[in-house]
This record gives structure tokens, sequence and C-alpha cells, in this order.
């Protein structure tokens, strides 16, 4: 179906090797998991992303349900985020909530590269912090979760976008900027002046994004205490080491955003090279019912992070591959291989009673380093043989086969490193 796929081996273990290595980097900042429905009420979404979004008027998968509930599948997790924590009782005035998520979202966009309708999202939401030490925290953490992945060469964009004080000010700046190149609009950013003139910014026709190079800046109408905000998380992050470039046309393509936002945008994606991005979303917890605190976080898209950061090492394959030569050594052989993957061994179990030529020829095939071969002769001496499948080489070793996994492991290990030893 039309931008929606599968996932397949050796992409599927791709997938779970990046995901096991970002939600590493959670762990270490004291991130906890949050899972949300897939469907959600859809006014939710028209509340928090903006009736005049695109997402909102083009993208969202909406449904009536039998009740005549309207459901829509989640474009995006930070609302539903949001939403669990309110009535969860995580999202209040005397405590913090660090969260992460990981799973698809949906948007019925025009699929290219990097762009599919069934996508999947790693990210992270920080309620109950206002300050900007939070901001540049999330930053950082964006960051060092797309080095984990392998990613190198990005570019970390950064901006302001105001609040309620200031915004008001600069919208109207906007708008009598765009009326007055109103004919050199595309029709889309002709109903964006007339419905959010800060749409304009975000459009990706090259006619506007030249016409808007010349707009007014929204950082030349912050207030005092945005203004503060941002020079603040611009000092934290070049403390931190982590560069940025501040662009004034990013406005992210949300409404429930306010101060900082940020994105990341990474080699070899073509037009939609944004990997990653976030900022903060003060007033969209009371919006939503909550109490009146303040969110920031980002999203990373994982096949535009598959598709930037390449192969990560390579394929997994499994290290050894217990091969019961005969029916009668598969009780041995199922015990044997149950201990290796208690030690941490990814282990293969080949079919009993193969052929020894045909079953060496299929893991070689796996590309594993050592074939444990069990059979009549090895039960009864109490001995696996395993060959170095790189060296061709057999190695004895008086194993049995209801084994201490950690110490037998070890031992076969050793053997590629030129130390054989018994145990």
């Amino acid at each position: 179906m039309r931008g929606f796929h599968d996932v397949l081996p050796p992409q599927s273990e791709r997938f779970h090797r990046i995901e096991r290595n970002l939600c590493t980097v959670l762990d270490s900042y004291n991130y906890v998991e949050i899972r949300t429905p897939i469907a959600e009420r859809a006014e939710l979404f028209a509340r928090s992303l903006g009736e005049a979004t695109d997402i909102v008027e083009k993208e969202m998968y909406t449904f009536e349900d039998r009740d005549g509930t309207m459901l829509t599948l989640r474009p995006e997790c930070t609302a539903s985020v949001v939403r669990a924590a309110i009535e969860g009782g995580l999202a209040g005035r005397d405590r913090v909530a660090k969260l992460y998520y990981l799973g698809p979202m949906f948007r019925r966009e025009r699929p290219q590269k990097g762009r599919l309708r069934q996508f999947h999202q790693i990210g992270v939401e920080v309620l109950g912090r206002e300050d900007a030490l939070a901001d540049a925290e999330v930053v950082a953490l964006l960051m060092d979760c797309l080095a984990a992945a392998g990613l190198r060469d990005v570019k970390l964009l950064l901006n302001s976008l105001g609040d309620a004080t200031c915004r008001p000010g600069y919208r109207t700046a906007l708008e009598a900027f765009g009326r007055a190149h109103e004919a050199e609009l595309c029709e889309t950013c002709k109903l964006r002046l007339e419905r959010n003139p800060l749409r304009l910014l975000d459009c990706k026709e090259e006619s506007c994004r030249a016409l808007m190079v010349d707009a007014p800046r929204l950082r030349e109408h912050l207030c005092d205490e945005c203004r503060t905000h941002f020079n603040d998380v611009e000092r934290l992050l070049t403390a931190a080491g982590i560069e940025f470039t501040v662009d004034p046309t990013l406005v992210r393509g949300l409404d429930y955003y306010v101060r900082t936002a940020f994105e990341v945008i990474a080699p070899g994606l073509g037009a939609q090279n944004a990997v990653g991005g976030g900022g903060r979303y003060d007033g969209l917890v009371a919006a939503l019912g909550g109490a009146p605190i303040g969110g920031v976080g980002f999203a990373i898209g994982l096949e535009r992070l598959l598709m930037s950061a390449g192969s990560t090492g390579e394929d997994a394959t499994p290290e050894m591959c217990v091969i019961p030569l005969t029916e009668a050594a598969a009780a041995s052989a199922l015990q044997l291989a149950r201990a290796l993957r208690g030690a941490g061994a990814r282990c293969e179990l080949e079919t009993a009673g193969r052929s020894v030529k045909s079953a060496m020829r299929r893991a070689d095939k796996l590309g594993v380093r050592f074939a444990l071969l069990i059979g009549d002769a090895e039960i009864e001496a109490g001995r696996a043989t395993v060959r170095d499948m790189q060296r061709q080489a057999d190695h004895p070793l008086a194993i049995g086969f209801d084994v201490d996994g950690l110490t037998t492991a070890a031992a076969i290990r050793a053997l590629g490193e030129g130390e054989a030893r018994g145990c």
C-alpha cells in the first residue's frame, strides 16, 4: 500500500539496534518510557496542533467509530503524552516528568524519500520545567542520541518563537509583509496569510522560501523575558561544546511551540533533510486541561535516521551455531544452546540429523564464528567438537552438555584468541 511498508531483515535488525542504542542514552539521562494508544480522539490533535496546520487540514487519518466518536491515528505523540500525563497525574506543579516514547505515527503525505505515511518516531517530553537549562539539556540529549546512532556531519538549527507577550506584534509585522508581497505568494500561503501568517515561514515552495529571506525577523520582536531565555540557551549550548546556527525562519510545523525551537538536518535525505527536532511548548498542558506548567521535547524520525546513518556496523549474525548431527543428539544440543544463550551469546540451533556438509554450509552462510557439533561420538565422549569457522580448525572441548553457560562461552571465545582451554 502506498506510503506503508514492511520492515524486513536485515532492515528490522538495524531498526532494533538503533532503538536499543538510543534507549541506552535515554536511560542515562533518567528518562522513563510511556506508551500511548495509536488512536486518539480527533479533537485532541485539532486543539494541540492548530486547526490551520497542514497536519490537521490535510494529513490526519480520521474516521468515525461505531459510537460516533471521531478518532485519529496519531500524527505525532506530544499531544498524546501530555494527555496521558494529565490523566495519570504525572503533569503537576510539584513534580517533573521525563518521558520518552517509541512507535509508529501516521500522516497522509505524498510519499517520497525519507517521508512515509506510516513512520516511526522516538521522542522525549519534559513536563514541569520552564528554565533554559531544561531546553539546553534536551538539545544535548538529541545530539547524543544522533551520535549514538552513528550520525555524523549534522547541523543544529536554533530559533526563538517568542510567546504570547511578544508574538502578536511579530505576527502583525509578518502579516503586513505578506500583504505587501501577496501576489508573489503561492496559493497555500495566501490562505495562510488569512488564517496564520506564521505559517508563511514554514512553506516548502522555493519561491516563497526565497521571499521570506527578506521577511521581518522574530528575534527582533522578542520581549525581554524571551530574549533572556534564548540568550541563556545559546550560552549553555556553547558551554557544552554544542555547535548551532541560529535560523530566523525556523518555526517548526506545529502551533503549540513557544520560545525555543530547534531542528537537526542531516546529509543524504534530499529536500526532507530534517532528521529530528522539537522545542518548548509552555501552555500546551494547560490547554489540554492540566496545570499551567512548561514543557519541552523532541522527536526523531527513525526512517530518516537510518537513511542518513547508513549501516551501523555489520548486520547481526549469530556468534555460535549448535549442530546436532543425529536425532539422539537433539536434547543435548538444546541444553547446550540454551546455556550459551543464557550467557549472552547469540546462538543458532540447527535442525537435527542433517549431514555435516550441509550443516557447515548453512553455518558458513549465517556467518557464525563457532560451530558446535554434537553427534553420537561426542555424546559418548562427553565432548562437543568446536569448529572455528574462520580458521577451519576443530577443537574438542570437554564442556559436557549440562554446562555453566558463562564459563563455556568464555572458553569457546578464547579459541578465537588462540587460547584454547577446557572447562
